[in-house]
C-alpha cells in the first residue's frame, strides 16, 4: 500500500524520467579503469559522475559483495558498483528510474536486480543480506527511523551504510531574484515544492541519534559543499550557483 507521499513522489519521478532530468539519465560512458583510479585517489581531475560517489572509500573492495542502491535508480550509482564487480540490487519508487538501471546493466553486460518499492518498506529483502547499502534521496520521506530500521535489518554484521543529507538549516532557502532568503521558520518540516514533489526537513538530532538507535556506528562524515567554488557561468538560483554559497550537503557513513 502506498501513502500520499509515496504516490505523489512516484508520480513526480516518473515525470522526471519522461522529461530527461539529469538524475534519470544512465551513465553509459564510464570506464572501469577510471573508476578504480578514483577509488585509489590517483585522478587529478575527477569526473562529475564519480565526484558524486563520495566518499571513494565506499567503493573499495566491493567485488563480489552484495550492494543495495537504495532510492538510487536511474542507472547511475548502480553502474559504478556493477563495473567494479559487485552484485547489485536497486530499490526505487519509480519504475522508470529502474528501467535506467536495467538499460545500463544490459549496456555493460553485468547482472542486476531491480525492485519497485518505497525505501521505508524493505520487507521484500531478507535479513542480513547486504554488505553495503548506498542510499540517497532521504529528503523524500517523512520518517527516517523507518528507513534506518530497515537498513539495520538487511545489513550484515560489519556492513556499511552510506547516505547523503541536507543540513536542515538551509533546507528552505530560495533565490528571490536578488538574494538567497530563508522561506520558512526552522520548525516547519514539510516542503510542498512547486514542481509537485514533497520533501521533508530532517533535523540533526534525528539524523544522527536515529542511526545510533538503530544499532549503527557512525564511521565518517563528509561535507560535500566545502570545496565547491562559484562558477561565473552559473545561473543565479540554479543548483550550480546555490551550492557554493549555501552549502549544506553532507554524507554519513555508518557500520553495523
Amino acid at each position: 500500500m502506498k501513502d500520499e507521499v509515496a504516490t505523489i513522489n512516484e508520480r513526480h519521478w516518473e515525470r522526471m524520467v519522461k522529461e530527461g532530468c539529469g538524475y534519470t539519465i544512465p551513465w553509459l560512458e564510464l570506464d572501469r579503469n577510471i573508476i578504480q583510479q578514483y577509488v585509489r585517489g590517483e585522478l587529478d581531475t575527477i569526473p562529475d559522475t564519480l565526484d558524486s560517489m563520495t566518499p571513494p572509500n565506499i567503493l573499495a573492495d566491493v567485488e563480489g559483495k552484495d550492494v543495495l542502491c537504495l532510492a538510487s535508480g536511474g542507472g547511475q550509482q548502480s553502474v559504478v558498483f556493477g563495473l567494479l564487480g559487485a552484485k547489485v540490487t536497486v530499490v526505487d519508487i519509480s519504475d522508470g528510474q529502474l528501467e535506467g538501471d536495467r538499460k545500463a546493466a544490459d549496456h555493460y553486460g553485468y547482472g542486476i536486480t531491480t525492485i519497485h518499492a518505497d525505501m521505508r518498506d524493505l520487507s521484500c529483502l531478507d535479513d542480513e543480506s547486504f554488505d553495503i547499502v548506498y542510499g540517497t534521496a532521504i529528503c523524500y520521506v517523512p520518517d527516517i527511523d523507518k528507513v534506518y530500521s530497515g537498513i539495520a535489518r538487511i545489513l550484515r554484521q560489519g556492513g556499511v551504510f552510506r547516505m547523503d543529507f541536507r543540513q536542515p538549516a538551509v533546507h528552505f532557502v530560495a533565490w528571490d531574484g536578488d538574494n538567497y532568503k530563508i522561506t520558512k521558520p526552522y520548525f516547519e518540516k514539510v516542503d510542498q515544492r512547486e514542481d509537485g514533489a514533497i520533501e521533508f526537513r530532517h533535523y540533526m538530532d534525528d539524523i544522527f541519534n536515529g542511526l545510533i538507535d538503530a544499532g549503527l556506528s557512525i564511521r565518517q562524515v563528509v561535507d560535500l559543499s566545502r570545496n565547491k567554488k562559484p562558477s561565473p557561468e552559473a545561473i543565479s538560483g540554479s543548483w550550480t550557483h546555490e551550492e557554493p554559497y549555501i552549502g549544506g550537503e553532507f554524507v554519513i557513513v555508518a557500520t553495523k
